[in-house]
């Protein structure tokens, strides 16, 4: 095993984790239903996607990367991969990664990720010198087993009815890592698995709202007890490298919390998720609907939204210094924060395996799909999909439809498509609807500084400089041959009259629609001209939510943006 093979399979592992986070998500509901188990995976798996020069910066990365419960005990488990040489060493490998993991744990439990690794460890005591496809399948098909035995070691997951969720993460990977090494096409789908029935919440489960945070926090200390870190709070996950401390934990008083790892430590690293507004919105989507709605990402659809409309994101990345994650898994405000401070950010496409295993996984998951993919000027994603269903969808389940868009107006016509089709009685309903509603919908984009603009290619520097030196800001709509500038304006306060102007255009006094606003770094301007745009138009449903990061990252902080439909 050549060590880029090696290489290739842990990114291939990571990728396969990406590929179903949606699904993780959904039937997260232990040991919190929060509803974060995939991105807190995808987000902690990155740094097995890039090289690293020694095993000591791979564990570092890993142990700085992650996030979460199910997060923090992958990366335990893995960073003792770092560290194996020779595919020899790998039922030695997962072994005393299996137990680096348990020791993690302040409270091992049965029914989770650990016992997968149990499973895993105990399989692989002997492997064939050349790992095979044949091999490779029969490993995994055992190992489907020890995922579905989940449902009944944890009383929570058996009333839910589910798999745990980070088991299944688990199995996800290594369908990726091995199929890699053994360079066999990868079989494994959930919905075809022999736990496909635990991959939907039970009606009468019950989900209770948590209340505190969870905490991921990095210490740089000698000396700190890790018993002592591990009482500091519930869920907690501690592990080292070298003299860096990484602390997961569910506390109830964040400042508390704070105070008592740094009397442990310096922070060097702090992030919390509120756990009572996580599982308060934490729900299984309705899937009755005759056909699920797929889009990209580049539309300004949040991963919240996404969960609560019931339909599947494709991501774009987006890379900041060294480190690239789905558009979904980053906060705006880091995004921001770092152009502001000088940072160059960029966007790139998912690779064309990872978009590929979307779609065949969603066609397993799905018996009608609707992708309402972004404008081909923008990507190549139509055209890639419609090449791949060409040759795997020969019963014609997949319709994918160009929108010549992207942002808020994808945005605005994925909402509304998707909630005809939570109500349709056939999928031809749903298909009409959505081009009527593609040719209906606006969007209006205001850059703040032309440089960003510039260094992303799409505006001359000398333009830029001349167009910042006079103070005018261009005024961009997405079209299906590009994006249009259709005016210029001088600052925020000509920017808020051109948006009010376009929307009188199309919405009387009392007409009824969909108005989709849309912030960068700029949430109270965009909360302020909320209030104006519902004092006008008082019955038309007002969405604030963040402008795409792919879009964001080319037009830069300050930018902002209006989308609308008027309702049929």
């Amino acid at each position: 095993m050549t060590r880029l093979l090696f290489h290739d399979a842990l990114a291939a592992g990571a990728e396969t984790v990406t590929v179903w986070a949606q699904l993780l998500d959904r039937i997260n509901v232990f040991p919190v239903a929060d509803g974060d188990t995939g991105r807190n995976l995808v987000i902690s798996l990155a740094p097995l996607r890039k090289k690293h020069a020694d095993a000591g910066e791979l564990c570092r990365s890993l142990l700085l990367a992650a996030r979460g419960n199910s997060g923090n005990i992958a990366a335990r488990f893995l960073q003792e991969f770092a560290l194996m040489s020779s595919l020899k060493d790998l039922p030695e490998t997962l072994r005393r990664g299996r137990d680096m993991a348990y020791r993690a744990v302040a409270e091992p439990r049965p029914g989770t990720m650990l016992s997968f690794f149990d499973r895993l460890a105990d399989l692989c005591n002997d492997i064939p010198a050349d790992v095979n496809a044949a091999w490779t399948t029969a490993l995994l098909q055992s190992l489907e087993r020890a995922v579905a035995d989940t449902v009944l070691q944890q009383p929570v997951l058996e009333q839910a009815h589910v798999v745990d969720a980070g088991a299944l993460g688990m199995h996800l990977f290594f369908d990726g890592f091995f199929s890699c090494l053994a360079g066999a096409k990868q079989c494994f789908s959930p919905a075809r698995a022999c736990f496909k029935e635990y991959l939907s919440i039970a009606d009468t489960f019950s989900r209770e709202a948590a209340a505190g945070f969870c905490i991921d926090a990095v210490l740089k200390c000698d000396g700190s007890s890790e018993e002592k870190l591990h009482h500091m709070g519930k869920s907690s996950v501690v592990m080292r490298s070298g003299e860096y401390v990484k602390v997961h934990l569910h506390a109830r008083d964040r400042e508390k919390a704070q105070r008592d790892l740094a009397a442990s430590g310096h922070i060097v690293a702090w992030s919390d998720d509120d756990l009572a507004a996580q599982t308060g919105m934490f729900k299984e989507p309705d899937s009755n609907s005759v056909v699920h709605i797929m889009t990209d990402a580049a539309g300004s659809v949040t991963r919240e939204d996404a969960a609560m409309l019931g339909i599947t994101l494709l991501d774009s990345y987006i890379t900041m210094n060294d480190t690239s994650l789905p558009e979904t898994c980053w906060l705006p405000a880091d995004i921001y924060k770092a152009m502001r401070g000088g940072c160059r950010c960029f966007t790139s496409q998912a690779s064309l395996d990872e978009r590929h295993q979307h779609y065949a996984g969603a066609l397993d998951m799905y018996v009608n799909l609707l992708y309402l993919c972004v404008g081909s000027v923008y990507t190549g994603n139509c055209e890639y999909a419609h090449s791949w269903k060409q040759e795997h969808d020969p019963d014609n389940r997949l319709t994918i439809i160009d929108t010549g868009t992207a942002s808020g107006r994808l945005a605005v016509a994925v909402h509304l498509t998707a909630r005809c089709a939570a109500k349709a009685k056939a999928a031809a309903e749903v298909d009409a609807f959505a081009r009527r509603v593609l040719s209906n919908c606006h969007e209006y984009i205001f850059v703040d500084t032309l440089g960003y603009l510039a260094a992303g290619g799409r505006l001359s520097k000398t333009g830029a400089f001349f167009g910042d030196m006079l103070k005018f800001k261009p005024v961009i709509s997405p079209q299906p041959d590009g994006a249009q500038k259709v005016g210029m304006v001088r600052n925020r306060n000509e920017q808020a009259h051109f948006a009010m102007e376009k929307l009188a255009e199309v919405f009387t006094a009392n007409a009824c629609g969909l108005i989709l606003l849309e912030y960068t770094d700029n949430r109270s301007f965009i909360d302020e001209t909320a209030a104006t745009v519902q004092r006008r138009f008082p019955n038309t449903e007002l969405l604030v939510r963040p402008l795409s990061l792919t879009t964001g990252v080319h037009t830069g902080p300050g930018a902002w943006a209006v989308a609308f439909a008027v309702q049929e």
